[in-house]
């Protein structure tokens, strides 16, 4: 059996694995090298948190019986897709389509700030007063459903194989755990790195109560889009110690609890991003 086959045998193993070491190698390194004070115990955020994954998770499978990857098998069988059409070795399949999909995943967060309804899905992501590893779990089940169906209609259109699809969703869910963190890098590494993956704190100028700090560093894997399309901002105006986190409509901790979040969308108050 070959690595490739392995993978898409095991394919819930892999994921279920990826996230829970991810998740608790960054919690650890939050503890032993935080970059900013948190003011809100963790007790109040996370465990609301960590349950909107079960919730997702739920409306995915429940609408999305094959996800991603049975899209993948499904059009590959009927050979649809640019890559179905249009013979090209495995390897390049795989790395053209990682990076195409990365940058579908781009243009959809800019979508998700540039649409009023589609701003109510996402601005629960925004809506939490600290940053951090749970952060990046943190995502109305209704947004998710809509990226899965973008994320369907990608790899439809693309053809991209299984094995490109599964090692996207996995890598794109460990680095958005990794570019929430509240973690330390020397500033040094932190430059270097923002030049291959979106570090935690050039994500966090995204996370940022300033509208045009919002509206910036759209990335989650790779970080070139933004520079490319013009909306990388290196720093937060007022430092990563002194910026405020979150929206100006959400700042009761009682908006932190599931069922306020999951009631977020249909609030009347829809502080949009300019």
């Amino acid at each position: 059996m070959t690595i490739s086959d392995a993978i898409l045998t095991r394919e819930p193993l892999v994921r279920i694995s990826v996230f829970f070491v991810v998740l608790t190698g960054m919690a650890v390194w939050e503890v032993l090298s935080a970059r900013r004070p948190q003011h809100i115990p963790r007790r109040i955020r996370w465990p609301n948190n960590l349950s909107i994954v079960v919730v997702d998770t739920l409306a995915v499978r429940l609408l999305f019986p094959i996800a991603a990857v049975g899209t993948a098998v499904w059009a590959g069988d009927r050979g649809w897709g640019l890559f179905n059409l249009m013979p090209a070795p495995g390897w390049l399949v795989l790395i053209v389509s990682l990076v195409l999909l990365d940058l579908t995943i781009y243009f959809q967060h800019r979508l998700f700030h540039a649409v009023p309804w589609l701003w109510r899905l996402h601005r629960m992501h925004h809506a939490d007063l600290e940053f951090d590893v749970t952060t990046g779990l943190r995502f109305h089940p209704l947004e998710i459903v809509v990226s899965m169906a973008i994320k369907i209609a990608a790899v439809i259109a693309l053809g991209a194989p299984p094995l490109a699809v599964i090692l996207f969703e996995v890598v794109l869910n460990a680095t958005s755990l990794f570019n929430h963190g509240n973690v330390r890098l020397p500033i040094a590494l932190d430059r270097r790195l923002r030049w291959l993956v979106v570090t935690p704190d050039m994500h966090r100028v995204h996370h940022s109560i300033i509208p045009y700090e919002t509206d910036s560093n759209f990335g989650f894997n790779l970080p070139w889009w933004d520079r490319l399309f013009g909306t990388y901002r290196d720093q937060p105006e007022a430092g990563h110690d002194g910026m405020t986190i979150g929206l100006k409509a959400f700042r009761q901790t009682g908006e932190l609890r599931l069922d306020r979040m999951l009631l977020q969308p249909f609030q009347s108050e829809p502080t949009e991003p300019n």
